[in-house]
């Protein structure tokens, strides 16, 4: 969602109206997650991606439809239609998606929310009657209800919803109305944005962080040496902080959603460094250098009373074997091992959930 912001603030500063595709629900090899967005004009406009080009022309008109009318829709593609080979859907999975008219409130908040960057939460009704079909309410934050929208069945979606918050899974819930209306409602878990620490403004920082900030990463470059961490060589990052590691990581969240690279190959900053972050909650730790010189790495933080189990927590040489050289062959196999190990832990904390609902 993050990357069409821009897109629909000079939609809406141009008067435009606009409508939203969202992923709702997927089963097998859909190509898009949950929670994918794309947005569309009545003049042809478009951004994001609901399938990766497979279903986005049906939706498109399908969406084209519900600018005319207004109505929400509720679609569905799958290898199981008849329909799945000519809108391309071939490939083994199923998806569905709601399309709605985006209004400008509720962009506003939405907005506000990403660029807050703190989880929050948001249910909207998908399926049911007309009259609610397209109502959201959040589920996380200040309560602001919908004043066509019952507090009956306000209570009712909150409660059911907040187990889900809790568990971070977006999904769809049945509900019941008091009225005995079936209701499905799409609860959706907006986490912050991940950030990659850099640490060392080398060569390859700078390839890393332009392909980080295009996998929806913040971008940060750690170095107290001017001479590699300035300006001049890293424009495009989000935060440039010129301080040794003691004083740096003291400015930053480093949390689940934080990666940390350790490039400078200098155990003057490196190894101070990795003393702090191997003791944090970061989902990857990874360091530049040879074997021999991660061997000779693990026994100075051996002596520095780094544990076994901390020293496993380093990928080291860091990156997937690619077999590149260039710096910014480097920095694929380094943002491809980060994004490989930040899906392990996802796939592990579900199963740790499904575990512990047995």
């Amino acid at each position: 969602m993050r990357d069409i912001l821009p897109d629909i603030n000079d939609w809406f500063a141009k008067g435009e109206k606009i409508g939203m595709a969202t992923v709702v629900r997927t089963w097998g090899s859909s190509p898009r997650g949950v929670g994918a967005r794309m947005a569309f004009t009545a003049n042809g406009k478009m951004v994001g991606s609901v399938s990766g080009g497979c279903v986005e022309g049906a939706v498109y008109e399908a969406g084209q439809e519900t600018l005319r009318s207004g109505r929400p829709q509720y679609l569905h593609f799958g290898v199981s239609d008849e329909s799945a080979w000519n809108v391309g859907l071939a490939c083994g999975g199923q998806v569905d998606i709601f399309v709605s008219v985006l209004s400008k409130d509720a962009y506003d908040t939405l907005r506000q929310k990403l660029l807050a960057d703190k989880t929050f939460a948001n249910a909207t009704i998908v399926r049911g009657p007309a009259a609610l079909m397209g109502l959201g309410l959040p589920v996380s934050g200040e309560r602001r209800i919908p004043g066509s929208v019952p507090l009956s069945l306000v209570d009712t979606i909150l409660e059911v919803a907040r187990p889900v918050i809790l568990s971070g899974r977006t999904q769809i819930l049945q509900i019941k109305t008091t009225e005995g209306e079936d209701l499905e409602v799409f609860v959706e878990v907006v986490k912050p944005q991940p950030t990659l620490v850099m640490v060392g403004g080398v060569h390859i920082a700078i390839a890393l962080a332009e392909l980080a900030r295009a996998m929806g990463f913040r971008t940060v470059v750690v170095d107290p040496r001017r001479a590699f961490g300035n300006s001049d060589r890293f424009p495009h990052v989000d935060q440039l902080i010129q301080a040794w590691p003691d004083d740096a990581f003291a400015r930053l969240d480093l949390n689940e959603l934080t990666a940390v690279a350790m490039l400078t190959h200098d155990p003057k900053i490196d190894d101070p460094a990795l003393q702090i972050v191997l003791r944090s909650p970061v989902f990857y730790v990874g360091a530049l250098g040879s074997a021999t010189t991660q061997a000779k790495r693990r026994s100075r933080l051996l002596e520095a009373g780094i544990t076994e189990a901390q020293l496993e927590r380093i990928h080291g040489p860091i990156g997937l074997k690619l077999g590149g050289q260039t710096p910014q062959e480097i920095a694929l196999a380094i943002m491809a091992e980060i994004v490989a190990v930040q899906h392990e832990v996802g796939e592990e904390k579900e199963k740790e959930l499904a575990a512990n609902k047995k």
